[in-house]
């Protein structure tokens, strides 16, 4: 289809295709940028992108929410006029970190809620720095812009160059840098511009997989450890290689520690992976799947203690379930998703007193699911909880909902003639 266009357009001819993309110029200033570029000499395009930085950085008028996006765009269009005019690297390099110099006057001077603004610098403008800096051979020149760049980054949009110096700087010239800042770290006196720096280090540590580098900037930077440096710090173990390490700095966190659960218990599956630690791994996944019960963190298991083992797990979740008084929607949806149709319906009834129809969305797929199975006890009490909420409420706007349960409660009724304990249809309506 796009080739049958640009097979239609080209059949214009050269005259044609001019006037029309004159005419869209005239009125959309997207399209007279494009115009603009297109007919330009890569001297103008250089030129202009200049005159326009300039004005970007002595700008003070200030940009409201609204007019963010096309700040953004204008952005995104200076950026487009530089990769047309400029073909050598070095001064490609040059211009770019020029560019993220207006973030003074752009982000300085801008409601960036939505974040448009921002995301140019930190993607639009660290791909075309890549792009210049990857076929750059004067690598030391890169490291100087860098570090002159970095050492103020008032709106956290230049350190993005940073986070992606591995893609184009060699780990010589890294670790060059790496020197640079933590001489700056030791003459800086204010505590934030110093952490900044840290920061920077901690990336390039990364990057190169310098483990014991990261650590002991770490420590440097935040003196007592919280659980989530312990995280990190582990992290970069593991994927610098050093497993063992790494197993050492996640198991300093104490267990009672709940923060960031989840990111350790992830990394901790990982490390246990690497180590062949199976019984471990087993009982991690076993925590894990306790406190979220689904498909997912049950084929986990069975992937580290064998898939024949499935009826005997099954079994004992089940046993566990019905043991928890407390109601809980998580382990009713495992249920259904394991296909205990009895045991869930079991379950429901058995807990009925503590149904809240306010938690609509989980309720509801419960009942449409129990309705599917001509399951029509339980469904009738689901749909009751529904009623009663709205009821309980007196929230008028959901009422025609609660007539078509109320209907729907007719219906079942019909054929249920077993309410065990609770009221039959015709005392629960009146």
């Amino acid at each position: 289809m796009k080739n049958d266009r640009k097979q239609k357009l080209m059949e214009l001819g050269a005259e044609s295709l001019a006037d029309a993309l004159l005419d869209l110029a005239g009125r959309i200033d997207t399209a007279d940028d494009l115009v603009e570029r297109l007919t330009a000499t890569p001297f103008e395009n250089i030129q202009r992108f200049k005159k326009t930085l300039t004005r970007l950085k002595r700008s003070r008028r200030f940009v409201r929410w609204g007019a963010s996006s096309k700040l953004s765009n204008d952005l995104e269009t200076l950026l487009q006029d530089l990769k047309a005019g400029v073909s050598d690297p070095l001064t490609g390099v040059e211009l770019v970190a020029s560019f993220y110099k207006t973030d003074k006057g752009t982000l300085g001077h801008c409601d960036d809620s939505s974040g448009h603004v921002g995301d140019i610098y930190r993607f639009s403008a660290q791909e075309l720095f890549i792009e210049y800096a990857s076929r750059c051979t004067d690598k030391k020149k890169i490291t100087k812009i860098l570090i002159k760049l970095n050492k103020k980054d008032d709106f956290g949009v230049r350190d993005s160059l940073i986070d992606c110096a591995g893609k184009y700087l060699p780990e010589p010239d890294i670790r060059f840098m790496i020197k640079e800042f933590q001489k700056l770290t030791k003459k800086e006196n204010d505590e934030y511009n110093r952490r900044h720096y840290y920061h920077l280090i901690e990336s390039l540590a990364l990057q190169i997989k310098d483990a014991k580098l990261f650590e002991q900037t770490r420590i440097l930077s935040r003196g007592k450890l919280s659980t989530a440096a312990y995280i990190d710090i582990s992290r970069v173990y593991f994927k610098s290689g050093d497993t063992q390490t790494a197993l050492v700095w996640i198991e300093k966190i104490p267990e009672n520690k709940t923060y960031q659960d989840y990111e350790r218990n992830k990394l901790l599956i990982e490390i246990y992976k690497e180590l062949g630690e199976e019984e471990k791994l087993t009982e991690i996944l076993y925590k894990q799947f306790r406190s979220f019960r689904s498909l997912d963190t049950l084929q986990k298991i069975l992937a580290v203690i064998g898939k024949d083992k499935k009826d005997e797990v099954v079994a004992k979740e089940l046993l566990i379930i019905n043991d928890q008084k407390i109601f809980s929607y998580t382990d009713t949806a495992f249920m259904i998703a394991i296909g205990k149709m009895d045991e869930t319906e079991t379950y429901v009834l058995e807990r009925a007193d503590q149904l809240n129809g306010n938690f609509y969305d989980s309720l509801l797929s419960l009942v449409k699911k129990m309705e599917s199975e001509d399951r029509n006890l339980v469904t009738s009490i689901l749909y009751r909880s529904l009623l009663d909420s709205i009821l309980e409420r007196g929230y008028t706007k959901a009422y025609p909902h609660g007539v078509r349960y109320l209907k729907k409660l007719d219906t079942l009724a019909i054929f249920i003639t077993d309410w065990k304990n609770f009221d039959d249809h015709e005392s629960y309506k009146e």
